[in-house]
């Protein structure tokens, strides 16, 4: 995990030296704060996949260049087989596949998700927010989602399509690991 975001905030530099902006300008353009995207860079902190959409839909690139170093390469259709997408670990509680990582110029991107539980000691949830829309199915277990202010409890073949400007986060329950297909948009 450690290395796989190392090599995103290396991809963000980059991408930072050569469209010859601040962390201030991305910052402001991408409406996050400038130390959440310094810390980014910085490759020691958690990098949200919401924070790297904000980034690829404001620079008007691929977010599988952000997370994976690969432009998309295909444009009638992308395959992707059982348990064969691109995948990144963002920390030990989530895992992201891509399921269409091959497909340029997407109007979604869909990942198979899969949240480990918690410690007890660590109950809290992370709320992120990026513009657009999000479509959760879950596949497997119990979570607890929490979705600006409110939480809900999905169980297996439950779905949640939903504003994600709103905060949201979620959290698997029964100490169980979850697995479920996000579709951002």
């Amino acid at each position: 995990m450690d290395k796989q975001i190392r090599q995103i905030a290396e991809r963000l530099r980059g991408l930072r030296d050569v469209l010859e902006l601040t962390i201030e300008d991305i910052a402001r353009d991408c409406e996050i704060s400038a130390q959440e995207y310094s810390q980014a860079e910085s490759g020691e902190y958690d990098i949200s996949v919401s924070m790297l959409q904000k980034v690829a839909r404001q620079y008007n690139i691929a977010m599988d260049a952000l997370m994976f170093g690969e432009e998309p390469k295909m444009n009638s259709y992308f395959l992707t087989r059982s348990g064969t997408g691109v995948s990144i670990e963002r920390t030990k509680a989530y895992k992201y596949q891509s399921l269409a990582a091959g497909f340029m110029n997407r109007y979604a991107d869909p990942f198979i998700v899969t949240v480990e539980p918690k410690s007890s000691i660590d109950e809290s949830v992370q709320c992120n927010s990026h513009n657009g829309q999000e479509f959760n199915l879950l596949l497997e277990g119990k979570m607890m989602f929490l979705i600006d202010g409110k939480e809900l409890i999905l169980n297996e073949g439950d779905s949640i399509y939903f504003n994600s400007k709103l905060p949201h986060g979620m959290k698997a329950l029964n100490n169980k690991t979850v697995r479920f297909l996000a579709v951002i948009m």
